[in-house]
């Protein structure tokens, strides 16, 4: 059986703490949490680190000011870049010094954003990106 990606994303949003797989789109404001598994990485060279060519995930914000935080756990070098409307970019590297997570809260504006999950040595390494607001 295959199920729409419309259908996925839904279901993905309405599910309180639900795990979700990667390249979904979000909507806010966000009824419950968004947690997504997916692997650091990928074959594109950025600035902050290779990435995935396509998002791990997209968030629609539909208000005209959203907070969301934005929290990546994984190993090795990981990075998290977030781009959005109007050249928004934000890159955030895991340091070794805050006990390697990442953490970016962020007041963001009205807009589509594309958030990726790289990696700075260019390594694979399975992640959970969580989402609040």
């Amino acid at each position: 059986m295959r199920l729409s990606p419309l259908f996925l994303a839904l279901l993905a949003t309405l599910s309180l703490g639900s795990v979700a797989k990667a390249q979904t789109v979000t909507r806010t404001p966000l009824s419950s949490p968004v947690e997504l598994v997916g692997q650091t990485g990928g074959s594109e060279q950025s600035v902050c680190g290779n990435i995935d060519p396509r998002a791990s995930q997209t968030i629609q914000v539909t208000e005209a000011f959203a907070s969301l935080s934005f929290q990546v756990e994984s190993e090795g070098d990981y990075t998290l870049l977030i781009t959005g409307p109007d050249g928004f970019r934000e890159c955030v590297f895991a340091h070794n010094y805050d006990g390697g997570g990442i953490e970016a809260p962020g007041l963001l504006t009205q807009g589509e954003y594309q958030v990726f999950v790289g990696d700075r040595k260019g390594e694979r390494h399975p992640y959970t990106l969580s989402i609040t607001q």
